[in-house]
């Protein structure tokens, strides 16, 4: 097993941890950092909807801030931070898009009210009132009462391909345990600890 597989599935083992953990919440929760095409930094909070050797996936509106800045800036930011069992994983990498198979599939599994959210809202952009997203939503219901909602184009996933990972366990007096995985300029992996 390569070193980025080990980092993957130590991720994995501590992800499972999380989401049987009754106190987390909702262990899928992770914090997206981006960049602007002009150099600010952005965070905000996404789900996490698959992981495997390939990296983290998370679905949105491609036309949305983040988007926009990961058609400029295609790299991301992770964290992942469980606070009642003192977990935190940092990942950072490149960011590419899910295929239309991948993004199809997972639109149909999701509710029927997320799916015509995804029609009604234009993310990110300015809005009136409530009241004209809701007008948005009812009219998108109407017209496709009895039918399939279509996956928009502009919505679709973003793979996050790790080139560093970061296994941070909380410690007494904040001497913390910090793992590193990372990948150099030509693509070999190295695994060592870091001072907290």
């Amino acid at each position: 097993m390569s070193l980025r597989e080990d980092a993957i599935r130590r991720f994995q083992d501590w992800f499972e941890q999380a989401r049987a953990h009754e106190d987390v919440g909702d262990a899928t929760a992770m914090t997206l950092s981006t960049v602007s095409p002009d150099g600010q930094p952005a965070a905000r909070t996404v789900l996490l909807k698959a992981v495997d050797v390939d990296g983290f996936v998370f679905y949105t509106n491609k036309r949305s801030r983040k988007g926009q800045h990961l058609s400029a800036t295609p790299r991301a930011g992770l964290c992942f931070f469980w606070p009642p069992l003192g977990l935190q994983v940092l990942v950072e990498g490149s960011v590419s898009d899910v295929t239309d198979a991948e993004a199809d599939a997972y639109f149909a599994s999701r509710p029927r009210l997320s799916q015509i959210g995804a029609l009604a809202s234009h993310q990110s952009e300015p809005l009136d009132a409530p009241e004209t997203l809701a007008r948005r939503v009812e009219e998108l219901e109407q017209q496709y009462a009895g039918q399939p909602i279509p996956r928009p184009r502009h919505w679709s996933g973003y793979r996050v391909t790790p080139t560093l990972m970061e296994f941070w366990s909380a410690g007494d007096g904040r001497l913390h345990r910090r793992e590193r995985y990372d990948a150099d300029a030509e693509g070999q992996w190295h695994h060592y600890f870091v001072n907290p």
